[in-house]
């Protein structure tokens, strides 16, 4: 069995994207590829107070899976945290690397907010998140799922 290691990844530039940009793209996903172009803007780069960006690295030390905790952009409420940009590589799907990424970024989430919310449009994404014990209620701005913190 592989081993996975999550880090906080402090500049995403630093490291090579260009795998998980593509595969997202197949998918029909242009998150990752937004979070490329948001951070050399400097729009989103996960530096704010109770902002994180982490990736999950296999054995080998490549960048396997990502994703990011920002204060929620569509509300002024601080209490409320938003998990953005997350996506597993193809290969290590159901292997337990989403389960690891998603449990860092809940475990974050608690010291900064009292809700995490988070969109996703997709049957497999809402299964995910509901196993985590996320709530399927778009009763947040722009969001499909919460969970009180």
């Amino acid at each position: 069995m592989e081993k996975y290691e999550v880090h906080q990844i402090h500049n995403v530039l630093n490291f090579d994207l260009n795998k998980l940009v593509e595969q997202s793209k197949e998918d029909g996903f242009r998150f990752v590829e937004r979070l490329m172009t948001d951070y050399k803007s400097g729009t989103n780069t996960f530096n704010q107070s109770g902002e994180y960006l982490f990736g999950v690295f296999n054995d080998e030390g490549v960048l396997i899976a990502i994703g990011g905790l920002n204060n929620d952009p569509y509300t002024i409420d601080q209490c409320i945290g938003r998990m953005r940009r997350f996506y597993v590589s193809k290969e290590y799907r159901r292997h337990g690397v989403g389960s690891l990424l998603a449990q860092k970024l809940i475990a974050e989430a608690k010291k900064h907010y009292k809700i995490l919310v988070l969109h996703t449009d997709t049957e497999q994404g809402n299964d995910f998140y509901t196993s985590l014990g996320f709530s399927k209620d778009s009763c947040f701005p722009k969001s499909s799922h919460y969970m009180k913190l």
